[in-house]
């Protein structure tokens, strides 16, 4: 059995981002997901999407942000149990949990905190009679690596931040970029809007609006897909090498559904006046797998919410003892191992 501080369900940014708050409270942490590898959406959907809204980072791809995290966390000496998804909970008469995952391994910690992002999803996929048959022929609802598209007819289907970034991104890469929405008006963000239709104004990104993809044509792979405009009879057949539907993700709870938490629509509940414990005393969630009046859906909420969340755990885990925070440019950083990242010495001098 696994024995820890804090056991983080979910190893995306926000989990991660939890043991560098954890560790300079000395605190250890363990992380679990059911992803191979550290990084949850930002290593498995996007790890070559730019993110724009990270402090200190004009732009920083979604990999690069999650090895920036790993190097930040390093000195603290986390644990992973990776591939594994937490599968029930158990709470002792001693207050703390073991969570059990599907494949049998436990661990006890007397804080839980779910860090699970959108929980396990799936891609909302267009209904076309003929999808699965171009499947991975030419249809793929992920986008990876973007080299896949160097040089190609792409077509991407939606109207939210996703279509919207890759759209952006994709312009410097493939051969011809079109995006179709079913409405005039989008549903990301402003500046994504106003980088599409100034590309559109370019020439470099053909946007069809109000329209549907209604059709899909090719013998062993994608060849064509068809394009009705609303308030147009005549439809529109553009041949393309890859269509990109992103119409987002279904998020799933999973089994840490049933594990008594309070759910509002598939997330959950957490009192954000203080440290964003749930209903449960002991466990916390952070990130976009909680909900709470005024909620955010962005990592940096998420960073944030982990760092209040550190303090009430180390609350919770020492009752009798009151911790004065320093400041990191003031102590520095000392990881588990002593290792020491010194801050800086100011030195003042007398003006006489």
């Amino acid at each position: 059995m696994i024995k820890t501080d804090i056991l983080i369900i979910g190893a995306g940014p926000t989990g991660l981002f939890t043991v560098f708050e954890a560790g300079l409270l000395k605190l250890k942490c363990h992380l679990i997901d059911a992803l191979p590898q550290a990084g949850g959406q930002c290593s498995e959907i996007y790890p070559k999407k730019p993110i724009y809204d990270i402090p200190g980072f004009p732009e920083v791809l979604a990999g690069e942000l999650v090895d920036n995290l790993m190097e930040q966390i390093k000195p603290f000496q986390p644990g992973f149990t990776l591939g594994e998804r937490a599968e029930t909970i158990e709470k002792l008469a001693d207050g703390s949990f073991i969570v059990t995952t599907n494949k049998g391994s436990k661990h006890k910690a007397p804080i839980v905190a779910i860090a699970g992002g959108l929980g396990s999803f799936e891609p909302r996929k267009p209904l076309l009679e003929n999808l699965a048959k171009f499947e991975d022929k030419g249809i793929a609802y992920i986008i990876k690596d973007p080299e896949v598209y160097r040089d190609k007819k792409v077509i991407i289907a939606g109207g939210g931040d996703s279509a919207l970034d890759w759209s952006v991104f994709l312009a410097d890469v493939a051969s011809e970029v079109t995006l179709v929405h079913r409405r005039n008006e989008f549903r990301g963000a402003l500046g994504s809007v106003e980088k599409v239709q100034h590309l559109k104004n370019e020439g470099k990104i053909n946007l069809i609006t109000p329209a549907e993809i209604i059709g899909l044509q090719g013998k062993n792979k994608l060849e064509a897909v068809i394009i009705k405009k609303t308030g147009i009879e005549e439809e529109i057949i553009l041949e393309v090498d890859n269509f990109i539907p992103l119409f987002g993700l279904s998020p799933k709870l999973g089994p840490i559904g049933d594990w008594g938490l309070e759910i509002e629509k598939n997330a959950i509940k957490v009192d954000n006046t203080l440290d964003y414990q749930t209903n449960i005393p002991g466990i916390y969630a952070i990130g976009d797998v909680n909900t709470y009046p005024g909620k955010l859906k962005l990592i940096l909420c998420g960073f944030h919410e982990a760092t209040l969340m550190c303090q009430s755990a180390y609350q919770r885990i020492f009752p009798d003892k009151k911790y004065v925070m320093k400041y990191t440019t003031v102590g520095g950083v000392t990881g588990f191992d002593g290792s020491k990242k010194e801050a800086p010495k100011t030195v003042v001098k007398a003006i006489d």
